[in-house]
């Protein structure tokens, strides 16, 4: 099955905004592919600010979320993998929801590479029975 996380920052996005409060994103600023102001991340963790009134043209798809903002006045797009946001919270009063943390997947090997053999048969366990 597909990841729920798009699906669930989606909706509680439109819940938070029709409870008038401000949607806030927590994202691992480490995460491949996150492109975030790089000024504005502490220990490796960003807050962003996802209201209408903050950004524009804000897309939240199953693979990313992608808005236009301005830090410190300086406009910038940000890039988001939907794996690096950690939580979506309203800033009023810290309702949202934490996720887990995925971990990275390595990539694949190159295709000149041989991979292992799934099919190879385990060598038998090294036990012995003692009386």
């Amino acid at each position: 099955m597909n990841s729920s996380r798009p699906y669930l920052l989606r909706a509680l996005y439109e819940w938070i905004l029709d409870n008038n409060c401000t949607p806030y994103l927590l994202v691992n600023a480490g995460y491949p592919e996150t492109v975030v102001p790089q000024n504005f991340v502490e220990d490796g963790q960003i807050v962003l600010n996802v209201s209408p009134n903050a950004v524009r043209q804000l897309e939240m798809d199953n693979a990313r979320v992608t808005f236009d903002g301005r830090f410190g006045g300086v406009p910038q797009q940000v890039w988001l993998p939907v794996q690096s946001v950690m939580a979506i919270y309203a800033r009023e009063n810290g309702q949202g929801m934490v996720f887990e943390i995925e971990p990275v997947t390595p990539p694949e090997p190159p295709q000149d590479e041989p991979k292992p053999d799934s099919k190879a048969t385990p060598s038998r366990p090294a036990l012995k029975v003692v009386k």
